[in-house]
């Protein structure tokens, strides 16, 4: 089953023999046995690589959710037996981790302290294998269908911007008011970013091409614009949570909602998840749960609009109930 899964993640016989340290005719050997024994192809063979039959990936599926699960079983057992020690290298995204998580790092290393912590930031989406990594922090859609993923929570995207920014030119009513606004335009589409984007407010749904002059391949600079007034944007509020929360950037068209970020914790494939590395996702899944329950004060920060100078040449968009909360942890916490 291990190596039927592993074949269908490497697209080839060689490569998965070379993860599991046997021959490539051993894995040729165990696949032909496996389709034998099910009564069905698996793989479709051809001069592109393997692909997966209809039935192949069925089982693919619900081969893997057994194996990982029997790994993660392994792991607990060995982390009861002999607690978290050594060295944990992390792959993070710069503006998550700086804001969300260094700053909690001290709890996380007082219960494990004989755990020493590499911390990798980068907007960067790059090979865990080869990176050297234990795990990897990412938000948005995942690109790489060959690692272990759990998802651990999920978080609001808002249109945001400076306050002096909207008294200049003016609150947008419904979404089809961005195009007359400059957007500073996150160009990372796989972490939230884009031109294009969908709103929903029950039944309506509008698509938007955000207009602007300024298009910014990471989170850090998204924030350094906006903060300075050059145009709004489509951000989570992971991205802006210090801000919200002080007033600094304001949210609105809050009653129309986007599709949520989420925030996963990805694992090497082929590789058993260790104790210390699902500890870690565990720590962070708590800390954005954490946020959660404490969301920003987007709705104070909005009443500072309606005060400044000229307020008065601002729309303002309708507004539903008050949603009680902003962004969505994901339970059960990674076992």
């Amino acid at each position: 089953m291990e190596m039927f899964v592993r074949v269908v993640e490497t697209k080839s016989f060689s490569a998965a023999a070379r993860d599991l340290k046997v021959g490539q005719p051993a894995v040729s050997k165990s696949i032909a046995q496996l389709e034998e024994h099910l009564g069905v192809r698996l793989l479709m063979r051809s001069t592109r690589g393997l692909t997966p039959t209809e039935a192949g990936y069925d089982f693919f599926e619900r081969a893997r959710k057994i194996i990982d699960a029997a790994r993660e079983a392994v792991a607990a057992a060995a982390a009861e037996r002999g607690g978290i020690a050594g060295r944990l290298r992390v792959s993070a995204g710069v503006t998550l981790a700086c804001l969300h998580i260094v700053p909690k790092l001290d709890l996380f290393l007082d219960r494990h302290p004989n755990l020493s912590l590499d911390l990798l930031l980068s907007d960067r989406t790059g090979d865990l294998i080869q990176d050297g990594v234990d795990m990897a922090l990412r938000t948005g859609v995942l690109s790489d269908s060959s690692v272990i993923a759990k998802k651990l929570a999920s978080c609001r995207r808002l249109v945001v911007g400076a306050p002096a920014f909207f008294e200049r030119h003016g609150l947008p009513g419904t979404p089809r008011d961005l195009v007359r606004l400059s957007a500073v335009v996150f160009s990372m589409d796989r972490a939230g970013g884009g031109e294009v984007h969908r709103f929903r407010r029950g039944e309506a749904e509008i698509e938007t091409r955000l207009s602007g002059r300024i298009r910014v391949s990471a989170a850090e600079g998204v924030r350094t614009a906006v903060l300075n007034g050059l145009g709004y944007a489509i951000a989570s509020e992971w991205m802006f949570a210090p801000e919200l929360a002080s007033g600094e950037v304001v949210a609105v068209l809050e009653d129309w909602l986007m599709p949520p970020l989420d925030c996963w914790a990805m694992f090497p494939a082929g590789r058993m998840v260790t104790a210390k590395a699902r500890a870690f996702a565990n720590f962070v899944q708590a800390e954005l749960g954490r946020v959660s329950a404490d969301p920003p004060a987007t709705r104070g920060a909005l009443r500072t609009v309606a005060e400044l100078d000229g307020a008065s040449a601002i729309r303002e968009a309708p507004r539903e109930a008050p949603r009680e909360a902003q962004c969505e942890a994901v339970v059960p916490a990674v076992a």
